[in-house]
């Protein structure tokens, strides 16, 4: 099978080389622009020799690009890892997060139906936010997003839904991990060098190590290749997935890390594991640091489906951190 991975230079898209290490698959992984020198070098240390580090250029808003790659590789799975994240860039570049995260979308939707492949497409729990609540988010839950960001990843969602290709949308929230900039790594520097610092706590959700969601995408596309009834659509040519049937309960799925904390815990927890004890670290209320977009105040995510369709158990987010910080550091 034939796997190919767009955005493989960002977080996720890095995490999903590790753990393709393994796997009997064909990967390929893509992005518009090479993988850094500190990436690589971060790939090796974690992974060894064995991490394929090599990037196919791809540009996922030009469709017949993509088309003529699905095509040329005979790619059966596409993971979608690419994405316009600058929350507040996105209020001032309306066009640009469209582009990115809607109409891209669309077009691995529309490329993996002709060839009666799969997409795998990882969304976001800003796609709520705007209607108050205090339970964890559920996967049949309607989209409220307060800002830019959350509205185009919703529209992407709804563009992958529409097209009748084959697709499992994976929402996740706070993701961090070993590469590129991302809270964690914020943090450690700030820890590190400031006598003080002030994080928000009426802020509340859960961090997700992109390891542990590379892992368990490694996961679902096993589980699909098992057992191919489970996906959600039967439309589309004969491929490697035309017996699939229409099952619902398979075609988005929420995945973070256990728990709830706040960006203030977070933080704390984030010092702690460093061992940045002579920061000062006091909560304080959104409206200190004022912003263009309102992040959701409440943004945890249900896992209830995940876990028992794929029968796994999700990591701690506090386990998961301290495992992140560890390969920083060693």
């Amino acid at each position: 099978m034939t796997i190919l991975v767009t955005g493989a230079n960002g977080q996720l898209g890095n995490e999903m080389r590790i753990v393709s290490r393994n796997s009997d698959d064909r990967y390929i992984f893509t992005d518009v622009v090479d993988a850094s020198e500190e990436t690589v070098a971060m790939l090796r240390k974690l992974g060894g020799d064995d991490v394929p580090v090599d990037t196919l250029k791809l540009d996922i808003t030009d469709i017949e690009a993509v088309r003529a790659l699905v095509k040329a590789e005979a790619v059966d799975v596409i993971v979608n890892c690419a994405a316009y994240t600058n929350v507040d860039g996105a209020e001032t570049n309306v066009e640009l997060a469209e582009l990115l995260n809607a109409q891209a979308p669309k077009n691995l939707a529309e490329a993996m139906k002709e060839v009666g492949g799969l997409l795998v497409h990882i969304s976001t729990d800003y796609v709520f936010g705007k209607e108050p609540y205090n339970t964890p988010c559920r996967e049949d839950q309607k989209g409220t997003p307060t800002g830019v960001y959350g509205l185009t990843k919703l529209h992407g969602e709804q563009n992958i839904m529409a097209s009748g290709c084959k697709y499992v949308i994976i929402r996740t929230a706070w993701l961090y991990s070993e590469f590129g900039k991302n809270f964690v790594r914020t943090m450690l520097n700030l820890t590190a060098t400031r006598p003080e610092l002030k994080v928000v706590f009426d802020q509340v959700g859960t961090p997700t190590y992109a390891y542990d969601l590379a892992e368990a995408i490694k996961l679902i596309i096993e589980r699909v290749k098992q057992v191919p009834e489970i996906l959600n659509s039967p439309l589309g040519p004969k491929g490697r997935f035309h017996k699939a049937k229409r099952l619902k309960e398979f075609s988005i799925l929420n995945y973070s890390n256990e728990g709830v904390c706040s960006w203030y815990d977070f933080t704390k927890m984030i010092a702690e594991y460093s061992g940045h004890k002579d920061c000062n670290i006091q909560p304080c209320h959104s409206d200190e640091f004022p912003s263009s977009v309102r992040r959701p105040a409440f943004s945890v995510l249900d896992k209830t489906k995940i876990k028992q369709t794929l029968g796994i158990s999700v990591p701690y987010w506090t386990d998961s951190l301290k495992l992140c910080i560890n390969n920083i550091y060693k």
